[in-house]
């Protein structure tokens, strides 16, 4: 049988209160600008969210809102599609 637990608190409540790390709130740079839509064949600013393997960079590393975030991958994979964008690296193929 279980051993009844006395301290109602979890690990994760008790890991965060020994160590504060207060971050900034990332901002979504489309937001920021004013874009309202992303385009596949704007390839310099779309490349920054791609990493050097291939792979699109997720929202919470980005900073960009779920929206732009969607409009970004759909984009990403339309360029990839048109030859714009590389699927993977050149070191990697």
């Amino acid at each position: 049988m279980r051993r009844p637990r006395t301290d109602r608190t979890t690990r994760k409540q008790r890991k965060s209160s020994f160590s504060v790390d207060y971050r900034r709130r990332k901002i979504c740079r489309f937001c920021e600008n004013k874009i309202d839509v992303i385009d596949y064949k704007d390839e310099r600013m779309i490349r920054r969210f791609v990493s050097d393997r291939g792979k699109i960079i997720p929202r919470r590393i980005s900073g960009s809102c779920a929206r732009h975030q969607r409009q970004l991958t759909v984009a990403i994979k339309r360029g990839r599609h048109l030859g714009l964008l590389p699927y993977t690296s050149e070191s990697f193929r």
